[in-house]
């Protein structure tokens, strides 16, 4: 069974964070997003809000589940027995980040490959910063975050 992770902050989910895991869909058997808990982070969501909102997105695709978890995404992929963790790239920079993030969880854990799809290029400037940014101060992010998301 090929099973893959996709983490994040998701504070808020982007229209971007849909488009990598539905055109991940078919090459897994099962896609978790996974909320990563900090407790040093500030959050502009409540992790309930953020759960809520994953799960409307994805209610019609049985390939995906989510949940949260704590510590490194790679002993998260060997407790949920995921070979796979998923990254979108929007830009060099992200690869540039990214790839050093994989590596390391490629010497941790080696049985753990990560996986990167491009974003698409119409979605490659939406970021959950600039989305924060934006509804706190009172913008309209409908074209930014799924349809299933409604942010007053």
């Amino acid at each position: 069974m090929k099973k893959a992770i996709f983490p994040g902050s998701f504070d808020p989910i982007t229209k971007g964070h849909e488009d990598i895991v539905q055109r991940a869909i078919p090459l897994f058997d099962e896609i978790v997003v996974a909320v990563g808990v900090n407790s040093t982070k500030n959050n502009l969501f409540s992790l309930e809000q953020r759960l809520d909102w994953i799960r409307e997105t994805f209610a019609n695709e049985p390939k995906v589940s989510f949940t949260t978890y704590q510590g490194l995404t790679v002993d998260f992929c060997k407790e949920q027995k995921a070979n796979y963790i998923l990254r979108g790239l929007r830009t060099s920079a992200d690869f540039e980040f990214e790839r050093g993030i994989a590596q390391m969880n490629k010497a941790m854990v080696s049985e753990v490959e990560t996986v990167f799809i491009i974003s698409s290029p119409e979605l490659s400037a939406i970021t959950s910063t600039i989305v924060r940014d934006i509804i706190k101060n009172g913008g309209n992010v409908s074209a930014f975050v799924p349809s299933a998301i409604k942010i007053k």
